[in-house]
């Protein structure tokens, strides 16, 4: 009779228990370190189709399923967060909406994911669409999240990481998004268009820092949907990391059928494929920025 794994003695899922015997394959006897300090990432790109919800609970649950707490904000009408992470999000569920409107605490709000008892996420329902809308009119509109997500609010759960998930755009929620977090995660995907875009994303955030947040940094550039076989995808990463240096993970998401296959199913692709490639990219991915969140 083969002996329990660590993760079974830890009374680990199965989900759980899969994805970190894939994980030891690789990298034996190394699990995830806890940061120094609670982080908190806004991962924004206003162009769409870069991969930044699938990065966004990818991470989260690589960083969950190996021990660490992390709490997801879904700040995206369209919901696909929520969808992926298996939490309800129909009209009328508690949501990020009742909490940026102050009805609602963000405990309130979060549900536990069916993928891991340490992942959190604050859904998004069809009633976020026209929140900027509400929003303009309101007092502090630009801080009502970062008044939501409180040292208190946030105590509450007891996050290691929280991840604010941003909508395609560079409106209110995603300004929202920015002034409540120390660090913008960029995903930036493999392809000719990659970089288009990007200078103005990069000026928001500086306005962003100017006025409202100082100490907002971009701390960390995933690259995404790589494509091995063209030369593109080379000089694309190239040119990112030449000009961003260290803050690009040195691990690079490569394209592939399983990472868009898992939503479908209500799961990350840690869940619906632990031993796939880009599972196992994810989890690389996860373990390089839970290694700076230890040393910095």
């Amino acid at each position: 009779m083969s002996q329990p794994t660590a993760a079974s003695v830890a009374g680990w899922t199965p989900i759980e228990e899969e994805a970190a015997r894939a994980t030891r394959i690789k990298h034996p006897d190394r699990m995830f370190p806890r940061p120094l300090s609670r982080r908190v990432l806004t991962v924004a790109n206003q162009k769409g189709g870069v991969g930044k919800t699938t990065s966004t609970v990818n991470l989260a649950a690589a960083l969950a399923m190996h021990g660490l707490r992390v709490l997801v904000i879904d700040l995206d009408p369209q919901g696909n967060a929520s969808t992926a992470l298996g939490v309800d999000h129909r009209s009328g569920t508690p949501s990020v909406y009742e909490v940026l409107l102050g009805e609602l605490s963000l405990a309130e709000a979060a549900q536990l994911s069916d993928q891991s008892d340490r992942l959190f996420c604050v859904p998004a329902t069809i009633d976020l669409a026209g929140s900027e809308i509400e929003l303009v009119s309101m007092q502090g509109r630009e801080s009502r999240l970062k008044e939501a997500l409180s040292d208190e609010a946030l105590d509450q759960i007891d996050p290691d990481y929280v991840f604010i998930d941003c909508p395609p755009s560079l409106g209110l929620l995603t300004v929202n998004a920015m002034v409540a977090a120390q660090e913008v995660l960029i995903p930036i995907q493999c392809e000719y268009y990659a970089l288009e875009g990007l200078s103005q994303l990069l000026r928001n955030i500086e306005l962003v820092q100017t006025h409202l947040n100082r100490a907002l940094s971009v701390s960390t550039i995933l690259l995404t949907m790589y494509d091995g076989r063209t030369k593109l995808a080379d000089q694309v990463t190239n040119e990112v990391r030449t000009h961003f240096g260290e803050t690009v993970l040195r691990t690079v998401i490569p394209r592939s059928v399983k990472v868009s296959e898992a939503p479908g199913y209500g799961q990350t692709v840690l869940a619906y494929d632990p031993g796939s490639r880009g599972a196992m990219s994810y989890l690389d991915a996860a373990r390089e920025i839970a290694e700076r969140g230890a040393a910095q």
